[in-house]
């Protein structure tokens, strides 16, 4: 698989397309006038004609030939900016991203079916279609950035920001958390993935199902007792669900990220570390070691529970 693209130089959709050419402009005419000034100081130096000829040189050179190309650049600077998808909540799909300390919770709600949906740490867009994004933060100051499909924008305690998200092309794009916000910050990824708008509805109604529980043919058995459902009792008697929720077996806090389809994602932990048997008994068992700081408290669970708990998370898809 490809790797998750994060770079302003490759935009992939039309907002970060007008970014990038605004970009491009800003660096190429600051370093004209950087190169004119300059030529225009050695020339000063160079050639010594007088005082008279150093102030016509300052004035036309410093003054009337950078006033009209900093006009003119206004002018389009605003033009460009007019053309910027404007936030608008009527959209078909509306997604609230909460930030917190360090991850992101997404909520999905698709206003002509109804379907919601909650999830951690991604992001799904059917492409060429405008998703309305309402960013929040839980806690500190955050932002978002998903340096691919659009521009900055701050996560205020307190308040909600709005952004309208389109795709132009099918692709995995990498978001960051763009503003310091403690110390695992760099660790605070969002994998963002766009499809067809009929991979994306199809995804969308899966998520929205509660957890789906394993057919018996792909059970493993310990004794009489099935290791899934062993996995779950001892999800409910250490008390995760607590902090987080299996919609459909286990609704509890939500102080945690959502896990009803945990293993149909990528990463554990905002980034942090691999979907994998590994990654999930890494921590659960220890999440300091992998994110020092992270809220959820090291497991004390035996082996054999902690063998069944992970069966069962990967039955989660």
């Amino acid at each position: 698989m490809t790797p998750a693209l994060q770079s302003v130089l490759s935009p992939a959709g039309p907002d970060a397309a007008l970014l990038s050419r605004f970009s491009w402009l800003l660096f190429g005419s600051g370093a004209a006038l950087f190169l004119l000034v300059a030529v225009l100081v050695l020339a000063s130096v160079v050639h010594k004609r007088g005082r008279s000829w150093s102030r016509r040189l300052v004035v036309g050179g410093g003054l009337l030939l950078p006033l009209p190309l900093l006009l003119a650049f206004m002018v389009w600077s605003g033009w460009q900016a007019s053309l910027l998808a404007w936030p608008f909540s009527g959209t078909r799909i509306q997604v609230t991203i909460t930030a917190h300390m360090w991850w992101w919770e997404v909520r999905y709600r698709d206003t002509v079916s109804g379907r919601e949906a909650m999830l951690a740490n991604e992001l799904r867009l059917p492409v060429g279609e405008r998703v309305y994004l309402a960013l929040a933060s839980a806690d500190v100051l955050h932002a978002f950035w998903v340096p691919a499909l659009a521009g900055k924008v701050d996560m205020v305690p307190g308040r909600i920001h709005g952004l309208a998200l389109r795709a132009g092309a099918e692709g995995r794009y990498r978001g960051q958390c763009a503003e310091y916000c403690g110390t695992q910050h760099a660790v605070m990824a969002l994998d963002v993935l766009a499809v067809t708008p009929e991979q994306f509805d199809a995804w969308l109604a899966h998520q929205a199902a509660p957890a789906a529980r394993p057919p018996r043919a792909a059970m493993m058995q310990a004794g009489e007792r099935e290791i899934p459902h062993r996995g779950r009792e001892v999800f409910l008697a250490a008390r995760c669900n607590a902090c987080h929720t299996v919609r459909g077996i286990a609704e509890g806090g939500k102080s945690g990220p959502d896990l009803t389809h945990l293993a149909s994602r990528r990463h554990l932990a905002a980034g942090a570390l691999p979907m994998s048997r590994a990654g999930l008994l890494g921590w659960i068992v220890n999440p300091q070691s992998a994110k020092p700081g992270a809220r959820m408290p090291p497991s004390s669970l035996s082996p054999d529970e902690l063998q069944a708990l992970a069966n069962w998370l990967e039955t989660l898809e």
